[in-house]
């Protein structure tokens, strides 16, 4: 990229990032910087990753063109008030903060100052994310392109307006718990009809895995692929009679829509 990039809060999330971005050339750990305010994490990133951290958030933007802002909602403020003297056009924020509002942000800072709202999901941790994010009224052409780079290094991005964030935390943002809890259940499942707890884990999160590559590599509608595996008068029929009879498609669509309903409640109050 050309530039420093600079994370203010070292969290699991820009953890994850750091290594993608490290992992797929676009920065060497020499041009990242971070800063943490508790010293067991600081000195994890530092041995583990192996960028440069700190306690001091000015330093990281005094460094850095780009900064990822990836502290708890309940800080941005402060730390906005404290980065926005070191800030200008020149600058680029990513911020992974969850429910915080462009706008928010913009209001806070120098006139000019580019920035970009991220809501990435928990699946960043191991390289297979899928994310959404939005542009500010300053943000350029090149400013969208370097996020949607450092995004797809982490998995799969996808740039909407910011009105449709509330609909990503509410799918892939609270997903992964709906399908943590689907992957726990099908284990149960196997476990009753008498495989080893282990091995029925194990074969339950496979399946959920192989399911979704299987969606996405084919690009083949869902609804045709769960009839493929049903054959006539057979096993899969069986149990999606079951699945149908309980209410679970719906139950489903319903927990994305709280989610995201939930998500814009929040930016609302904030």
């Amino acid at each position: 990229m050309g530039k420093k990039i600079g994370f203010v809060g070292a969290g699991n999330m820009a953890e994850a990032l750091m290594r993608g971005i490290i992992s797929a050339g676009f920065a060497k750990k020499e041009d990242i910087i971070a800063s943490e305010i508790i010293p067991e994490r600081r000195d994890f990133i530092s041995r583990t990753i192996g960028v440069q951290t700190t306690e001091d958030n000015t330093k990281v933007v005094k460094s850095s063109k780009i900064i990822v802002l990836a502290v708890k909602p309940n800080i941005v403020a402060p730390v906005l008030e404290e980065l926005k003297p070191y800030l200008s056009s020149e600058n680029l924020i990513i911020s992974i903060a969850a429910g915080i509002k462009i706008g928010y942000i913009e209001s806070r800072l120098n006139h000019g100052v580019r920035v970009i709202r991220v809501m990435p999901n928990h699946a960043c941790l191991v390289g297979a994310s899928a994310s959404g994010y939005a542009p500010g009224k300053y943000a350029k052409e090149e400013d969208k392109e370097t996020v949607q780079r450092i995004l797809e290094s982490v998995g799969r991005a996808f740039c909407l307006d910011e009105k449709l964030l509330d609909a990503v935390t509410g799918l892939s943002g609270s997903g992964p718990a709906f399908v943590y809890v689907m992957i726990e259940a099908l284990a149960d499942g196997g476990v009753m009809a008498g495989l080893p707890r282990d091995v029925s884990t194990v074969l339950a999160a496979q399946t959920v895995l192989g399911s979704a590559k299987t969606v996405l590599d084919t690009k083949k509608h869902p609804g045709e692929l769960k009839d493929q595996v049903a054959s006539p008068a057979g096993t899969t029929i069986e149990g999606l009679k079951v699945i149908e009879e309980a209410g679970v498609r719906g139950a489903l669509i319903k927990a994305v829509y709280a989610a995201a309903k939930k998500s814009q409640e929040l930016g609302e109050k904030g």
